[in-house]
């Protein structure tokens, strides 16, 4: 087990950095292509900033296939499986319709078009969902049309989910980042625990999308130097899909059945894919449920489904007092905690404690959110690790400039505290020009 390891983890390290590395100077590539739009109504940001992202991501995407196929373990994937090549012809599709929108723009109903196009590519290739296991009823099986509607359906909700929540800098990235390591975990276990083969794609493409997003979001944090734009929310909205509908309609329940040793023990570890899909749908809750909350907020005030507003979860965040950061992480908070409770769950449903530790973690999660202007304070052993909104202020400095022209005493413009753990001429560097600054502008 040590070997398939490293091997993710190979694949892991090469996808993100690959993409981390394109992200500069595909940026410069953006802003000579001119894929700088004017600020909106509804953006967060307040400069003119670069989309085009999802071309890094998806040379990301690519050399992450490219380096696992020629892996000793993982390369049975694409031998055994053609769904490796269906995700990469569908993501092909969806990045070009992406880069598209990015430059020019493309009405929401060509869009919507083109995802179940990409959907549908994927689906004649084989990526499709075959069954469903419903508790109480069994496994039921589809026909090749239920199979395929039901397939774009899914396809086409997670990509407008992610890109619905993407309106933060980092927020999209980093969500869908942890969502794609808890489903690394789930289909981990489910190839590796039990022994299921069918399972492999889905594992396969969880490592990738994590790379993706890993090395996508240095570059995305506030403030974002990049945005992903169109071409990388779609992008990485498919792959989430295309590892859901492997590892939920390509597992067989009854293989499940004597793998796992028996009906109930099957029935706890498929736990998370019940009614229907549900893992899914666990691991993006969070953007499903603002796509879901815009089209019924839209829809009520007469608008279109794919009108754009300032109505999204992380927009009343903002509205309610978090910074951006702030609203970015407990975004991260609700997601990771639904995500990673839905596996862990899925592992050990019989255990109180993790219910318990949920619950509290939940109770954790509404006390952010209902304190947005609570500033935590780092201990001191550890302040060299935080940023200095989060250190201690323990003393003051006094302005170079006030002791050159010979004061004896610092003005008291010039008393402005600094954060403890901040030494050096840096820090009094910082502060003089912040001093000249202030006496800059005095003088108007």
């Amino acid at each position: 087990m040590g070997q398939p390891v490293r091997e993710y983890l190979l694949t892991l390290c090469v996808t993100a950095a690959v993409t981390y590395l394109l992200t500069g100077p595909v940026r410069k590539f953006a802003i000579a292509a001119g894929a700088m739009p004017e600020i909106r109504a509804r953006d967060v940001h307040r400069e003119p900033t670069p989309r085009l992202g999802g071309i890094a991501m998806f040379g990301g995407l690519c050399a992450g296939l490219l380096v696992a196929s020629h892996l000793t373990n993982l390369k049975s994937v694409f031998e055994n499986s053609n769904e490796p090549r269906a995700l990469l012809s569908g993501a092909a599709l969806i990045w070009i319709l992406g880069v598209l929108d990015d430059k020019w723009g493309v009405d929401a109903l060509v869009k919507l078009g083109g995802q179940m196009i990409a959907a549908g590519v994927m689906v004649l290739q084989g990526l499709t969902i075959l069954w469903i296991p419903i508790p109480g009823v069994g496994t039921v099986s589809l026909t090749p049309m239920q199979g395929t509607l039901l397939t774009v359906a899914l396809v086409v909700i997670t990509i407008n989910a992610v890109n619905f929540v993407d309106g933060l800098d980092g927020l999209a990235s980093g969500m869908v980042c942890i969502a794609a390591a808890a489903f690394f975990m789930y289909a981990y276990r489910m190839w590796f625990g039990y022994g299921i083969e069918a399972a492999a794609p889905a594992t396969l493409f969880s490592v990738v999308l994590m790379g993706m997003c890993l090395g996508f979001l240095p570059h995305n944090m506030h403030p974002a130097r990049i945005f992903m734009g169109d071409s990388g929310s779609m992008l990485i909205g498919l792959v989430m899909a295309a590892g859901a509908v492997s590892v939920t309609g390509q597992v067989d329940p009854d293989l499940l059945n004597l793998k796992a040793g028996g009906l109930r023990e099957a029935t706890h570890a498929m736990v998370p894919v019940y009614i229907p899909l549900l893992l899914p749908l666990t691991v993006i809750a969070v953007p499903v449920a603002d796509l879901i909350l815009a089209i019924v907020r839209r829809t009520w005030q007469g608008q279109s489904p794919f009108a754009a507003d300032r109505g999204h979860l992380h927009h009343r965040l903002l509205e309610i007092g978090h910074s951006h950061s702030r609203a970015v992480l407990i975004m991260y908070f609700w997601s990771a905690l639904i995500a990673f409770g839905a596996v862990a769950y899925s592992a050990n449903n019989a255990s109180m404690w993790i219910v318990l530790g949920i619950v509290l973690l939940s109770a954790v999660g509404l006390v952010l959110l209902l304190l947005p202007r609570f500033t935590p304070r780092a201990p001191r052993w550890a302040e060299w690790m935080v940023p200095p909104r989060y250190r201690r202020v323990v003393r003051t400095a006094v302005a170079p400039a006030a002791v050159a022209d010979g004061e004896g005493d610092a003005p008291e413009e010039a008393r402005e505290p600094i954060p403890a753990g901040i030494h050096g001429a840096t820090a009094i560097g910082d502060r003089s020009r912040f001093v000249d600054r202030r006496r800059a502008g005095s003088h108007h």
